[in-house]
C-alpha cells in the first residue's frame, strides 16, 4: 500500500512534459521576436524551397521604395510557367499589386517583373543573396526570383534560414499588410483581377496571420507561416511534408500551450546601485515554465556622453540581449 502510495505521489508531482512529433524532413518553429528556436528538426539540412523564394523577392520589392510606381508588363513576361497572375504584355501595374499577386497567388510572372523593373535578372538575384548574407542566411543560395527549379536555376535554404528572412520581413509594415490579406481586387487598362490567399492557413486556424506556400516537383511541399496570440508572435517553417497546414497549427499549438512572455527587463521599475539610470523599453522572453530561474542580468557601465552602458541580459550563461542605459 506504501509502495501504491508513493508511486502515485510522484506521478503527480513530477510535471508532464510536452513533446510533439511531425512528420515533416525539416521543421522549425522560432519566437518572432527574439528568435529563439522552440521547436527544431534538421533545421540546418539545405533543401529546395520553391515559391518560398518569394518572401525574399517580396522584401526587395517592398525595400525598393518604388512600390507606387507603375510598371509596364514587357515581353519578358512570356517566358513565366507554373503558377501565375496572368498579366500581359502592354498591361500598367503598380509594383505594389505586383507584390500582392506574387505573395497571394505565387505569381511566376509577378516575380519576373519585379525583377525586371528592378534592375533585371543579374542584379536582382544579387541583391537576394546579398541581403541573405546580411540576414546571417548562411546556408542559402539564390539563383531566381521565383523558386522554379526545372531549367537548372535552383534555390536552396534550410528551414532556419528561411525563419530568419520570414521574422525579418514580419517587421515590414507592408510586408505585414500585404502577406497576412486573404483577398484582393486589382483593375489595370487591361484587366480585373480577384486574387484569394494560397495560404490556407489564414483560413483554417485563426491565429495564423501571414505565410507562403511552395511546391515544384524537386522540392516537395515547403512552408513558411506566421501566428500570434496572447502577444506570442511565432514563425514556422516546414520542408518535405504533404500535410503541412496541419503540421503548422500542430507546431504553433506546441508553442502557444508550452511557452509564455517573461518580462526581463521593467522600464519603469529599473534601479541600478549608484547610478541614475533608465532604459527605453521593457523587454521579454519567451519561457517554458521553470525556465525563468536560468535567466541573469547585469548592469554593464562604460558611460559616454548621455549613455550609461547596457543591461546584459542572458540565458544559461548564453547573452540573449542587450538593452541601453542611459544616465538619467
Amino acid at each position: 500500500m506504501k509502495k501504491l502510495f508513493l508511486l502515485l505521489l510522484i506521478f503527480i508531482l513530477v510535471p508532464s512534459v510536452k513533446a510533439i512529433s511531425i512528420p515533416s524532413k525539416s521543421a522549425i518553429l522560432i519566437d518572432q521576436e527574439s528568435g529563439r528556436v522552440l521547436y527544431s528538426k534538421n533545421i540546418n539540412e539545405k533543401g529546395l524551397i520553391a515559391s518560398t523564394t518569394k518572401i525574399m523577392t517580396a522584401v526587395l520589392a517592398i525595400e525598393s521604395g518604388k512600390l507606387d510606381d507603375i510598371v509596364t508588363v514587357d515581353d519578358s513576361v512570356l517566358e513565366s510557367y507554373g503558377s501565375g497572375i496572368y498579366i500581359k504584355p502592354g498591361e500598367n501595374i503598380s509594383l505594389r499589386d505586383l507584390v500582392y499577386g506574387l505573395l497571394l497567388r505565387s505569381g511566376n510572372d509577378a516575380a519576373i517583373m519585379i525583377e525586371t523593373y528592378l534592375g533585371g535578372h543579374t542584379h536582382f538575384i544579387d541583391l537576394m543573396n546579398k541581403k541573405a548574407k546580411e540576414l546571417g542566411m548562411k546556408n542559402t543560395t539564390f539563383e531566381n526570383s521565383s523558386g522554379l527549379d526545372e531549367s537548372g536555376e535552383e534555390n536552396y535554404s534550410t528551414v532556419y534560414d528561411m525563419a530568419l528572412l520570414m521574422k525579418y520581413a514580419c517587421n515590414i509594415p507592408d510586408f505585414r499588410e500585404i502577406d497576412s490579406t486573404k483577398s484582393y481586387e486589382v483593375e489595370t487598362n487591361k484587366n480585373y483581377y480577384s486574387w484569394t490567399n494560397k495560404n490556407k492557413l489564414l483560413f483554417m486556424y485563426k491565429y495564423a496571420n501571414g505565410g507562403k506556400t511552395g511546391y515544384t516537383k524537386k522540392a516537395k511541399r515547403t512552408l513558411v507561416t506566421s501566428a500570434s496570440k496572447d502577444d506570442v508572435n511565432l514563425i514556422a517553417v516546414t520542408f518535405v511534408d504533404s500535410d503541412d497546414f496541419n503540421t503548422h497549427k500542430k507546431l504553433y499549438e506546441y508553442g502557444f500551450s508550452t511557452y509564455k512572455k517573461y518580462l526581463i527587463i521593467n522600464k519603469n521599475n529599473l534601479k541600478i546601485k549608484g547610478y541614475g539610470a533608465y532604459v527605453k523599453n521593457n523587454y521579454y522572453y519567451l519561457l517554458k515554465e521553470g525556465e525563468y530561474k536560468n535567466i541573469t542580468t547585469k548592469a554593464i557601465i562604460n558611460k559616454k556622453d548621455n549613455v550609461l552602458g547596457y543591461i546584459s541580459v542572458k540565458y544559461k550563461d548564453k547573452e540573449i540581449h542587450r538593452e541601453t542605459l542611459f544616465a538619467k
